[in-house]
């Protein structure tokens, strides 16, 4: 039997694509029912990863369907309410990165796997090895289970991943701050306008504003900036003097409190000796910061694995010797893109860089 340790976006595909090849595996989640709690804002399933993860699961049809092609829209201003860029995503432009509620997906996902194939209110305490292979898993209740195969899909600060390295997530520099505007349509028709049906962003001297549209009519408001903040000594509401009146009633609206998220990344090139019967995916394995990749990464890790187990169904540790590596280099690349966005994000001169990136001939 395979153990999935935890029920996000990674560990949810594991489960479907191993399901679609007929091999059982159980999802055990902390969490004590799918509806336990939010599950925040929207993804962008990229055509090369997420979505290719989606087929290997044979969910694509039921993700085009679910996903938003007007999520793709960019609005990028500076702080004095200067239009740096716009781009409307065209009604047959391609799904190339569609947006997606987060919830939306975690339905899709929950919905195509069998009765029993997630244990709710599981959450992973240890692992003891077995002398012949594999784990005895512990859960925080007392209860146990066994496994030939552990996966920690478990996230940044994964329980999982001691068993194979001693790496831990590190401060990178950089926090954002995030809350919402709910039902934004009715309630704040003109902000709803303004902010557009996809991605809002606004450069500052010394932070970044961001607002997206969700499917559920929710507006996600973030502020990213350097440091860690002291919301004590500068409440949310003071981040933004000098800044627009428009921007102040954005965050003015957030009918949330503000959540303050410090960013943390895993080392580069994360690599770990070999060991039967554990492996990890996703943030687990190698935690980016939070441009875009992060859940695609986990989708194609889980389906490659998954496809790795298919394909050596009676040798999981050859399965696990074909798998690692290629991930590894894989998430490497992906991880040296993400800091280098994010350190275009950065800096009095980030709206320059980014408008470089996005439309290089408009810029000198």
């Amino acid at each position: 039997m395979i153990a999935i340790i935890g029920g996000g976006p990674g560990g949810l595909t594991l489960a479907r694509v191993l399901h679609v090849h007929g091999i059982d595996a159980v999802v055990y989640e902390r969490d004590t029912s799918r509806a336990t709690r939010p599950q925040g804002g929207m993804l962008d399933l990229h055509a090369d990863t997420g979505q290719v993860a989606l087929r290997a699961a044979g969910l694509e049809r039921q993700f085009l369907a679910a996903a938003r092609r007007e999520g793709q829209d960019q609005r990028m201003l500076d702080h004095t309410g200067t239009l740096l860029l716009q781009q409307d995503t065209p009604d047959d432009a391609p799904m190339d990165r569609p947006e997606i509620d987060r919830a939306d997906l975690r339905d899709l996902l929950l919905d195509s796997l069998p009765a029993g194939a997630v244990s709710w209110d599981r959450a992973f305490s240890h692992a003891e090895p077995r002398p012949g292979g594999g784990y005895v898993v512990h859960f925080s209740d007392g209860s146990i289970a066994e496994c030939d195969l552990l996966v920690g899909a478990d996230g940044a600060n994964s329980r999982v991943r001691p068993l194979l390295t001693d790496a831990q997530p590190v401060f990178a520099g950089t926090t954002s701050i995030q809350s919402a505007i709910h039902d934004v349509d009715r309630t704040q028709p003109e902000l709803a306008a303004m902010v557009g049906r996809g991605n809002y962003w606004v450069f500052g001297p010394d932070l970044i504003l961001s607002a997206q549209r969700n499917g559920d009519g929710t507006i996600r408001v973030g502020i990213l900036l350097p440091g860690t903040p002291d919301l004590d000594r500068t409440p949310v509401s003071e981040l933004l003097d000098g800044w627009a009146p428009q921007f102040r009633r954005l965050q003015a609206a957030c009918d949330e409190p503000f959540v303050v998220r410090p960013i943390a990344v895993l080392p580069i090139g994360l690599t770990w000796p070999r060991r039967s019967g554990v492996t990890l995916l996703g943030d687990a394995a190698h935690l980016m910061p939070p441009v875009g990749e992060g859940a695609n990464a986990a989708m194609l890790d889980a389906a490659e694995l998954a496809l790795a187990i298919a394909a050596h169904p009676s040798d999981l540790e050859a399965a696990l010797a074909a798998y690692e590596p290629a991930m590894q280099a894989r998430a490497t690349e992906t991880a040296k893109r993400s800091a280098a966005v994010m350190d275009m994000m950065s800096g009095p001169d980030a709206a320059q860089k980014v408008l470089r990136f996005f439309q290089p001939e408009l810029v000198d």
